[in-house]
């Protein structure tokens, strides 16, 4: 299975210290936020690992390289205007393959996320026993975590293994989930499409399903909750 980091964020809340340094590159206890997602995945034997990028990319092309000195095998998609979530897998399309493939955002810090739990998180849940059936499988599955202070209301309802638009309990989305490349069809490469518009309709059909993830997770979105990361203990 092949991984997509999404590091083609401005992160205009983090000036001005995005202003020189990608937000992916920023450091939690000395280590880049990237390099932590890198490291447990090549942990759970995920090495062949794409990265889109967009402002300050050759910054993190520089720090990366090829990804031998992580054990991986790394592929850039640059992309000359950030392109959302949804767009940068179109763009990268060529690059991830036909198989469903784990997506993870590089602005999250989540040090001790089990990636081999993901290997198979798509084959077991062929719906309905319908494993050919490709209107009724679930196109993607994510993992969600417990609503943080900044966002109170959640993303998705979570009820057993199935998410929805509406109902209760309602979590967030953490930024890791595996997904079909198939459900990125409808988007043209150099469109920009949010993920987020996908998931609410392929959610509608009830093809996406997730689950709620304990471990530690912080969405680095602010100054303030990266300095709060570094005087923790690790």
């Amino acid at each position: 299975m092949k991984a997509m980091i999404f590091a083609a964020g401005r992160g205009e809340r983090m000036r001005p210290l995005t202003d020189t340094t990608p937000k992916p590159l920023l450091t939690v206890h000395g280590r880049p936020l990237i390099v932590w997602h890198i490291l447990n995945l090549v942990r759970a034997g995920i090495t062949d690992i794409v990265i889109n990028h967009a402002h300050l990319g050759h910054l993190i092309e520089d720090k990366l390289g090829d990804g031998s000195r992580f054990g991986a095998s790394i592929a850039y998609s640059p992309e000359e205007v950030a392109l959302e979530t949804a767009g940068g897998v179109a763009q990268a399309r060529h690059l991830l393959g036909d198989e469903p493939f784990i997506a993870v955002s590089a602005d999250i810090y989540c040090p001790h996320f089990d990636f081999a739990a993901a290997l198979e998180a798509l084959e077991d849940n062929d719906v309905w026993g319908q494993p050919h059936a490709t209107d009724k499988r679930d196109v993607a599955w994510l993992y969600m975590v417990k609503n943080p202070a900044h966002n109170p209301q959640g993303d998705f309802a979570l009820n057993m293994f199935s998410l929805a638009n509406e109902g209760e309990p309602r979590y967030t989305y953490s930024g890791i989930g595996v997904f079909r490349p198939s459900m990125f069809d409808s988007v043209t490469p150099g469109e920009t499409v949010r993920l987020s518009h996908l998931l609410r309709e392929y959610a509608a059909r009830g093809q996406v399903g997730g689950e709620l993830y304990y471990g530690d997770w912080t969405d680095v979105g602010t100054i303030e909750r990266l300095e709060k990361l570094n005087t923790l203990r690790t």
